[in-house]
């Protein structure tokens, strides 16, 4: 600083005067820490309000695209049914057979076990996948799959005419 030179400070690092006794002061003081109180509460929980709501609505949103569907038609359709499986005929239409025939090996996809060579087993036609008789039944009765390639059992298996492969 030059010699000579007057220098002042800015005012927000100048002390400022000493509060003064008078209450008309300190009300405005309050009122004005009390408005800042409300504007920071407000500033951070509008936002946090609005962003629930917008996850609310999403989560509804996710809820409903997965409960619900429109057919080609537009109108609102009921929940999807899953797979269907295979009737109680058809079923009996499929191949029986003990262990000791099974092809593909004699361990059962299903339950994990080991078919004995004289328990009867359910023969998948077309991949020739062996399973217990019951495991099989329980699977196809609510799955047209083969449990273990996911071959999908055509109608000509259950045909009982000449073109049928099994």
């Amino acid at each position: 600083m030059r010699h000579g030179a007057h220098y002042t400070l800015p005012p927000l690092l100048c002390p400022s005067p000493s509060p003064s006794l008078n209450t008309s002061v300190g009300t405005s003081s309050h009122h004005h820490h009390h408005s800042m109180l409300v504007s920071v509460f407000l500033a951070l929980f509008l936002p946090c309000a609005g962003m629930s709501m917008v996850f609310i609505v999403y989560i509804c949103l996710l809820w409903y695209a997965t409960n619900y569907r429109t057919d080609n038609s537009g109108s609102l359709a009921v929940k999807q049914v899953g797979e269907k499986g295979l009737s109680v005929s058809e079923l009996e239409k499929l191949p029986k057979v003990t262990g000791k025939e099974l092809v593909l090996g004699t361990e059962c996809a299903v339950c994990l076990d080991e078919i004995e060579a004289d328990q009867l087993a359910r023969m998948v036609p077309g991949c020739n996948h062996g399973f217990h008789l019951q495991c099989a039944d329980t699977w196809l009765l609510k799955h047209s799959v083969c449990p273990v390639c996911r071959a999908t059992l055509e109608p000509m298996f259950f045909d009982p005419s000449d073109d049928n492969p099994c």
